[in-house]
């Protein structure tokens, strides 16, 4: 007989870490949602869930319903991701073969608007004790993995935890410099280049015919690193240098995403939405300051703007039936990265009351993926020409990865600006390109190198 489901949050004093969260990013086996130095950093394994189909996200909303529903929690901070908490994976497609997947940690760390927290979670029987969950973070923190680069080999100090006397870790510096430049080859993925901007012709054809108005095409590379490929190294130079992103790690998965699908907190939902992109690098030596410039190209441009309500409207057409009241910006803002600019917009709802609950995360996720922003519109139109054009499985490129509690509290992105890390020495990195009618191939190549940056960056790459 499996015993009862406990958890443990007892406080943690942040202003003793003020590098925040990325202090902790010192595993390679990590679980990790990061943005502004705040967020969830988990450790270890507990319990898994994982999922194939159209119906896995309805089946991890299930099992982690049923998981949380007799478990015993203690809280002593009782904020968003405090208490059970499970990290998420999902496949972009619902014909993927690639496992989706809730994996509960053994212990979390937690910061969110000055406070931080420590969670022990476990089915065992013993007693849940601050100084067991502070020696059991240690234990973490102390011990590499199983041929794992990061704890063994960065250059960090690991922060110190003593059980039971109150102490909390020691900051590790946040990194201001780029990675050294490491030897390593790129080598094209399920296309090359040439019949990659063959397919986005063709995409572009099908959109002239009025089959649809929007077609998102993916495309990806491979990266071989003789050296060995540190996660946890990835993640901290993620975490510092696109701190207005979602950086996030999940078995394997590393990436930092811009874009927010659904962000639960109570009964407020809120979303943000990314259609038009633009290189920063294309501002060189234009009139103007590099903003205005962005401004005038991207604000300015009827092909962008089409772009852009596209994806506003897929998402607050799905997310209505589960709202009582909704918002959004009248004109899309642009979001400043270190490597593109972005025509953005953010979405707020209140949440309603379907068939007599509140809806969770997931299942809003199971509403709202993919959205136009990911997959192009008509949705069952754009997902069966992406099968047919790109000649590739996503897996949980474009897919929602994030987090969830027991109290329905979530935060949930788009797996995009990531990788997968497919053995010790290789990555394969995806980057994909919103096609409508007046898209230009090169031009849609041009963009996916410069959303490659990120991850090709944070591997010590130059591009």
């Amino acid at each position: 007989m499996t015993s009862a489901f406990r958890t443990l949050t007892v406080p943690l004093d942040a202003e003793s870490f003020p590098g925040g969260l990325p202090s902790f990013l010192v595993r390679d086996d990590l679980l990790c949602w990061t943005r502004r130095e705040a967020g969830l950093v988990g450790f270890g394994e507990i319990a898994r869930f994982t999922a194939t189909g159209p119906e896995r996200f309805l089946e991890a909303d299930i099992w982690w319903r049923h998981l949380v529903l007799e478990a015993d929690i203690e809280d002593a901070v009782d904020c968003p991701g405090t208490g059970p908490v499970a990290f998420g994976s999902f496949a972009f497609s619902k014909v993927s073969p690639h496992g989706s997947r809730l994996i509960v940690p053994e212990i979390v760390v937690g910061l969110r608007d000055g406070r931080g927290w420590l969670t022990q979670l476990t089915f065992d029987d013993g007693e849940l004790t601050e100084a067991g969950a502070r020696a059991a973070l240690q234990r973490w923190l102390d011990a590499p993995a199983a041929g794992d680069g990061a704890a063994a080999g960065a250059d960090v100090v690991l922060p110190a935890v003593s059980a039971g006397n109150g102490a909390t870790p020691d900051p590790v510096p946040a990194l201001a410099s780029a990675p050294a430049p490491r030897a390593a080859t790129l080598s094209t993925g399920s296309l090359s280049e040439a019949d990659w901007m063959a397919a986005v012709a063709a995409g572009v054809a099908e959109i002239r015919t009025g089959a649809l108005e929007k077609l998102v095409l993916a495309r990806d590379i491979v990266a071989t690193v003789p050296d060995g490929v540190n996660a946890a190294e990835i993640l901290r130079q993620l975490a510092v240098r696109y701190r207005e992103c979602w950086t996030y790690g999940v078995d394997g998965l590393v990436g930092s995403t811009p874009e927010m699908l659904i962000q639960v907190e109570g009964r407020t939902a809120q979303a943000r939405v990314l259609a038009g992109t633009l290189d920063r690098r294309d501002a060189e030596g234009m009139a103007g300051s590099p903003l205005e410039f962005a401004e005038r190209v991207l604000a300015g441009s009827e092909k962008q703007r089409h772009e852009h309500d596209i994806a506003i409207q897929s998402l607050t057409t799905q997310l209505a039936p589960f709202s009582e009241a909704m918002n959004a910006h009248s004109e899309p803002f642009i979001l400043e990265l270190p490597n593109v600019w972005h025509l953005a917009s953010d979405v707020k709802a209140e949440l309603t009351e379907v068939e007599g609950h509140v809806p969770t995360c997931l299942a809003l996720i199971n509403a709202l993926h993919p959205t136009a922003a990911v997959c192009g519109t008509p949705t069952t139109v754009a997902g069966a020409l992406i099968r047919k054009l790109e000649h590739l499985d996503r897996g949980p490129y474009a897919g929602p990865v994030g987090w969830l509690d027991a109290a329905g509290n979530g935060e949930w992105g788009i797996a995009l600006r990531g990788a997968v890390i497919e053995s010790p020495q290789t990555v394969r990195l995806y980057a994909g390109c919103g096609i409508v009618e007046g898209s230009a191939p090169e031009a849609e190549l041009a963009e996916t190198w410069a959303k490659f940056r990120p991850m090709l960056e944070s591997l010590g790459i130059s591009s």
